[in-house]
Parts: structure tokens; sequence; C-alpha cells
């Protein structure tokens, strides 16, 4: 039996001890490279190329417009209070981990407070869903979706239960997650209230003339309009002919072993976050994780200023 690549070798390329070991001198060297191509700076302001490094300080001047930067300025680290190396420990940690990790258990390895912690990972996956902002799907596209959140805790006495499936008896806080795959390609996920509001998103992010594949939820009937679609009834079977969702199913695996493992509950508001996680994940799934932490950086160095995360703390969206 052939070895899961996770388990092989060839997919550890990263030691996170040696990365914790970093002097700060590395760590900015390793930020500088993954930033700037060549390593020499730009000017995040006006984009001039005659910088001149302070130094008795960190920090870079332009001589064109005169802006003072430092090394994260302009991007979604700006205005950060960790030190760089800790910031590199923090993404080698969190790609480490396969089904993901929760704020509370990376805020225990790097010895910071929680929201600290809560914060960094978030913005770690806004820069990973960056990558899905315009995202096209095309050619065999799986579609399917999965409610999450929502939890109705059951009556002690059986003479008190309700049927939690009727919506009288939810708390209306479930939310779906719908997610559309290229066999072999890419993943792209999306929060929704219910299917049935999913279908216009799918037809504007796959493209004309592919074949989607979906199950038989009744959600998915409007496909067939824009798309030829081919449905299969787990009910009968998981596969048939060609017509399954099994790349779909493997994504929610990831997702659900994610939440129930890790982070044990995911706020509808965050939902969105996770999907993107999860799906960033899922597509470097053959990636050595030494390889994500060298992408992941260089996302967070592309990537402006969070205006969702920065100030959060504060309640401002500065």
């Amino acid at each position: 039996m052939a070895q899961h690549f996770l388990l092989s070798a060839k997919a550890r390329t990263l030691n996170v001890v040696s990365v914790a070991r970093m002097s700060d001198d590395e760590a900015r060297a390793t930020f500088r490279a993954l930033r700037w191509a060549d390593g020499d700076p730009v000017c995040p302001r006006c984009g001039c190329v005659a910088v001149y490094e302070y130094k008795t300080r960190r920090i870079f001047k332009c001589q064109g417009c005169g802006h003072q930067f430092s090394i994260t300025s302009g991007t979604i680290f700006a205005s950060r209070k960790l030190a760089v190396r800790d910031i590199l420990l923090a993404i080698a940690i969190f790609v480490n981990a396969a089904k993901g990790i929760s704020a509370l258990q990376l805020g225990r390895d790097l010895d910071v407070q929680y929201k600290t912690a809560f914060v960094m990972a978030h913005k770690l996956r806004e820069a990973m869903a960056a990558e899905h902002a315009d995202m096209m799907l095309a050619g065999d596209v799986e579609v399917d979706g999965a409610y999450f959140g929502g939890y109705v805790r059951p009556e002690n006495r059986k003479e008190d239960r309700r049927d939690r499936r009727l919506k009288e008896n939810q708390t209306g806080k479930r939310r779906v997650v719908v997610v559309m795959r290229e066999r072999g390609g890419r993943t792209l996920p999306f929060v929704v209230r219910s299917e049935d509001q999913a279908v216009p998103t799918i037809r504007e992010r796959v493209a004309t003339g592919s074949t989607v594949y979906a199950d038989e939820a009744a959600s998915w009937d409007d496909l067939h309009a824009a798309y030829e679609t081919k449905r299969i009834n787990h009910s009968i079977a998981f596969m048939d002919d060609g017509a399954c969702t099994n790349q779909a199913e493997s994504y929610f695996s990831r997702l659900r072993r994610a939440e129930w493992g890790q982070h044990h509950h995911i706020s509808g508001r965050y939902l969105v976050a996770y999907a993107g996680e999860m799906a960033w994940r899922e597509d470097h799934r053959r990636v050595t994780n030494g390889e994500a932490f060298h992408r992941v950086i260089a996302a967070s160095m592309a990537h402006p200023v969070s205006r969702v995360w920065k100030g959060y703390w504060q309640r401002a969206a500065n």
C-alpha cells in the first residue's frame, strides 16, 4: 500500500525548532526576500526604489516622498507588536496543523494572550483566502453544501424534547457552506443561509460550458438550465457512471474535523474565514510544509492592511 504523502519524509521540509531559533536579523531577511523579489525595499506609498535604511532604527526612508516605513508597513502585519521572529513562528505552527489549530493552542505555543493569537490566525486566514477573490472554475466542477452551527441542546426528559429538524425549533443561526471544487483543480467555498441561495453565486463563479456534478437535493435543480449537470442519489450509491461529489465531500471532511477536533465551535460571522482556510489547506495538501510556510508568508506580505482585523479589539476598523 502506498504511503500517504503527509507521512513521507518529502512532506517535511520545515523544522519549527529552526524557526524558533532564528535571530531577529534572519527573520527580517526572510520577510524581506519574500516581500521584495530582489531584496531591495520599495516605498509602499510612491513605489520609489531610492530607499535608504537607518542605521540606528529598523526602518526605511524613501528619498522621493520622504515616507518612513518598516518591513511590514502596508501589509496585513502593519502596526504589529509581536517580534518578526514570533510572527514567523506563528505561521510555521499554523501551517503545520493539517486540520487547523485553535487560537487557544496557538496562544499557548507563542505565550501570548488568546485575543492576540485569535487576531493573528484570522489575519493569516484572510491572506490565504485572498487567492479565491477573483477565482473562476471550469471543466468538471463538483457542488455540494453542508450545514454548520445553530446547535440546539436537547431537553433532559424525553417528554420535553422537540424535533430539532423543524424550523420552528431551531435557533436561526445555522449556515450552509457551499463548495465548488474542480476535479484536479481548486476549491471555492462561500456561506449562505440555505442551499437554494447559492445558485446565483455558482453561476457567477463557474464558467459556461462546464459540467457540474451535484447530489439529489432539489436546491440544485436550477443548475440544469445553465450547465450540463449530472446528479448522484446518495441513498442509492456514492458514485454512478462518473457522477459523484466525492471531492466536495473530502473538503467537508476536513472542515468538520477542524470544527470538532480543534475549534469545537465556529461562530456564524467567522464561518466564511474558516471555510476559506480549509479550502486553502485542501488545495495545498500535496505541498510540503516548508513550501506552505513560504506561500503563507508571501501571501501575507502581498496582502494590504486588513480592514476587518486592524483595531478589531478596539471595535474600530481603522
